[in-house]
This record gives C-alpha cells, sequence and structure tokens, in this order.
C-alpha cells in the first residue's frame, strides 16, 4: 500500500481526465468526487472507476466536453440535460436552481438526463444536505438483478441514498446503498482477486446460489430481502429513468467497458426543505440519543470524517500515475 493524500488524488485524477479529453470543468467535478470517495473508504465509487473514466473518454462513450443544459418546466422540478457528459458537473449545474425551489415551495425535485454513471449517489444528497435540505437519491444501472426466483436480468443494483442535514451545515444522518444484497463492484472486485464472495451475495446463470464470483457475473446479484429489496429495485427504476428520460438497465452495457454506446443513464433527487417542520431537528436529536443508548451504536453515516492521508494499493497508485501523464 503507498499512503496518498486527498490533494495528490484529486490533482492526479483531475490531470488523467483532462489527458483523456475531459475539460477542466468536468476534470473538476468528478476529481472532486474521486476525492471523497477515497477519503470516506468508498473505495468502488473512487480511483477504482478511473481508468474506465479515461477510456471511455477516448471511446467517446463519455462526453467530457458536455455543457449541461439546465430548465425549469415547473416551479418545483429542475432538469438537467448532462448531453451525455459526466454526472457530477451536470449535477452542479443544477444544484442552486433545486435548492431555490425547495426553499420556496418546500420540496423540489432535480432530475439529471442523459448522464455517466455517478458512481456514488450520497456524495450527492449529500451536498444537498450540508445546504440545509433532506436528499434523497434514485439511479439505475446496467442490469444485473433478475425478479426473485427468475434468471432473466431486468434491473441494475439501483442504488437509493438519503441524508439528513443536521442544522448547522452539516449531515446528521446518511445512507447510500444498493438495492441488491452488495454493490457489483464487490463482485467484480472479488473476481480480479480471486476471491470467494459469501453465499447470498449472487446466484448462478442457472439461478443457484454461489460463491464464485465469476459465476455470479454470469448469474445475477440477489436483491436485499428477496421481494422488499425487488420493489425499492423498481422504485428506483421508474424514478431515475422514467422521470429522466434515461436508459432502462435492460439497455445500459457494462457501466466499465471501454467501447459501446454512452451510459445514458438518469439520476432523480428529491429535496425536502424541513424548515417548517417545528419538531424535525428535535425528533431528529431525540432518535439519535435513543440509538446512542447502545454502546458502538449510531446514526448511518453519524459523524462520519475523511481520512487524509488514505492507502491505496500500490498498483492503483502506479495506474493513476500513468494515467495522469497520458500524452495522445
Amino acid at each position: 500500500m503507498t499512503k496518498v493524500s486527498l490533494d495528490q488524488i484529486e490533482q492526479a485524477t483531475r490531470e488523467a481526465l483532462i489527458a483523456h479529453g475531459a475539460a477542466a470543468p468536468a476534470a473538476d467535478a468528478v476529481a472532486d468526487a474521486v476525492r471523497e470517495a477515497e477519503g470516506t473508504g468508498n473505495k468502488i465509487c473512487g480511483l477504482y472507476y478511473l481508468q474506465s473514466y479515461c477510456e471511455q473518454l477516448l471511446s467517446g462513450r463519455v462526453n467530457g466536453h458536455a455543457a449541461p443544459d439546465v430548465s425549469t418546466p415547473r416551479a418545483g422540478a429542475v432538469r438537467v440535460d448532462a448531453m451525455l457528459g459526466f454526472a457530477q458537473p451536470a449535477f452542479a449545474a443544477g444544484l442552486d436552481a433545486a435548492i431555490a425551489a425547495a426553499r420556496t415551495n418546500g420540496t423540489a425535485s432535480l432530475a439529471i438526463c442523459h448522464a455517466h454513471t455517478c458512481t456514488s449517489l450520497g456524495y450527492f444528497t449529500g451536498q444537498i444536505a450540508r445546504r440545509g435540505l433532506i436528499g434523497i437519491g434514485f439511479t439505475n444501472a446496467s442490469a444485473i438483478v433478475a425478479p426473485p426466483g427468475g434468471r432473466t436480468r431486468v434491473l441494475g443494483t439501483n442504488p437509493i441514498a438519503f441524508s439528513v442535514p443536521d442544522g448547522q451545515g452539516g449531515v446528521a444522518m446518511q445512507f447510500d446503498q444498493s438495492t441488491t444484497t452488495v454493490a457489483l463492484g464487490k463482485i467484480t472486485m472479488a473476481n480480479a482477486a480471486g476471491e470467494r464472495i459469501p453465499e447470498g451475495w449472487a446466484v448462478d446463470e442457472n439461478g443457484q446460489p454461489t460463491t464464485d464470483p465469476a459465476a455470479a457475473l454470469k448469474g445475477s446479484l440477489v436483491s436485499m430481502g428477496g421481494y422488499k429489496g425487488w420493489g425499492f429495485g423498481l422504485m428506483a427504476e421508474l424514478l431515475a429513468a422514467g422521470l429522466t428520460g434515461g436508459a432502462l438497465s435492460r439497455d445500459v452495457k457494462a457501466l466499465k467497458a471501454a467501447d459501446g454506446p454512452p451510459h445514458d443513464l438518469g439520476q432523480y433527487y428529491l429535496l425536502i426543505d424541513p424548515s417548517d417542520a417545528d419538531h424535525f431537528f428535535t425528533h431528529l436529536s431525540e432518535i439519535s440519543d435513543l440509538v446512542a443508548q447502545d454502546k458502538g451504536a449510531r446514526l448511518p453515516g453519524q459523524g462520519k470524517t475523511l481520512s487524509d492521508p488514505v492507502d491505496v494499493p500500490d498498483a492503483l497508485w502506479a495506474q493513476t500515475q500513468a494515467l495522469a501523464t497520458y500524452a495522445s
């Protein structure tokens, strides 16, 4: 392992993206997301994705010079056409308008349309919470989940994120999770490392439980809680694709594949202003205190801080530095 500062990670990511064809504003936005992912230990959304970003910039699978187009079709609805570019700059382009709409109307939606994968949804809902609003996010991904009892891949891991403000510019609670038992990245990382996976994560192409990650990648991931998780996955699919005009999971090629059509994914966010609810922060504090009565228990994401520096596998950091010095 190599000890690397978050500043170094952000700078190397930015340089790599620009070297492979991204405009500086897009590179800045994505590099900040990679920085946060590494700092919070969310490795599958950090440098792990950088090589695929760079390859897809070269192949044209992501538009590194897209100029997001922001519109407000209704008073409480903000839409951003990402123009098949990165999700991070598209979200940044629409956030202020969505925040203003939520503060005026009490609630608002922010639809990111025709975008690249956003990787960590919590990166976005956390920004909403730090602006004083409750943030809920949904997205979909390439199909890897069959219905309970079935074998046909219909949904992606389709994560949901939920972030709650603490009333002081921070985040009191946050969860960001796939609607499957485990994120797809955990399977691909186990496969690359030659490791087995726990039973209950996936089934093979015959619908049988498997601990072989290669067999899992040919089969299907398991929805968390069976039918319950399947329902949440369907909800995320309909909100993220149906309300943005994005692609269904069925039509999205593997997210990290270098070549192929653009992801064309949607991300859908709900913003809720709790300021008119007199008891919201009181109840939040009471719930937090109740949870804390048990030693070691806490609200999800409570007290989370960025680690700096962080450990990066030697090979991954060498790859990152090579990408940053790429010359076309």
